[in-house]
């Protein structure tokens, strides 16, 4: 099914430059962000995250599709295997209580970066995450980014 794009004229996507290694030269997105990648899907951790839940990471396809309408079963499949194995992985890394994923489509739906994703954030008894996604949503740096993505990988045998 095609949907009306909602992305701006001329958009450049920023998920497509990540995943085929092509120069990102703003602080949303590092080398050092890659959690995964295989021929289909990618994970990364995000740029921004929230107080009592660092960690947070994106899983998309390499292959461009704006949202979930678009999305064929096969990617789907490949991408909600990955969520599964980033899931694990925060469990074992983190020892965190529990795990929300979450994906937007649209503007109404709060999407805002116009390539498919699902995010994959590590839950805290008591974290109030829903109540502080507001106010507590934050640019982290580079490195600390980094350093998620590496304990990731080691949790995931990469």
């Amino acid at each position: 099914m095609h949907m009306k794009s909602h992305s701006p004229k001329g958009y450049i996507c920023p998920l497509c430059l990540f995943a085929n290694g092509e120069s990102i030269t703003d602080q949303l997105y590092s080398p050092g962000d890659l959690v995964h990648r295989d021929e289909v899907v990618t994970a990364i951790i995000s740029a921004y995250q929230w107080a009592n839940n660092p960690g947070n990471v994106i899983v998309f396809p390499i292959q461009h599709f704006e949202n979930i309408y678009e999305l064929p079963d096969e990617f789907a499949l490949q991408v909600h295997r990955l969520v599964r194995k980033v899931a694990i992985a925060m469990k074992e890394a983190w020892s965190c209580d529990g795990i929300s994923t979450r994906q937007h489509n649209e503007p109404a739906g709060n999407q805002d970066v116009w390539h498919y994703h699902m995010h994959v954030t590590p839950r805290y008894e008591g974290d109030n995450m829903y109540a502080t996604l507001a106010t507590t949503k934050a640019l982290i740096d580079p490195e600390k980014r980094s350093e998620y993505a590496g304990q990731l990988r080691a949790a995931m045998g990469q």
